[in-house]
């Protein structure tokens, strides 16, 4: 079965912000923006949920620190 539901739970831009940080941890808001296309504050909205449901976790400061992927989706 799949675990918790997990990719279920998390929107389009949510997995893409998702495979950008597995691609490159030091990705920074302005780049998923760019990337993603979509406004720096939707990102950090998203990267609030991802947080909040502890999927990623920020390590050191804002600028120089990078993403932590916490849980997996098994895509």
């Amino acid at each position: 079965g799949q675990k918790s539901g997990q990719k279920r739970d998390l929107s389009d831009n949510q997995l893409r912000i998702l495979n950008e940080i597995k691609n490159n941890n030091y990705i920074s808001r302005k780049e998923l923006s760019e990337m993603i296309g979509i406004a720096q504050s939707a990102i950090q909205r998203h990267i609030n949920t991802l947080k909040e449901k502890e999927i990623i976790q920020r390590i050191g400061p804002a600028k120089g620190g990078y993403w932590k992927i916490l849980k997996q989706n098994n895509d």
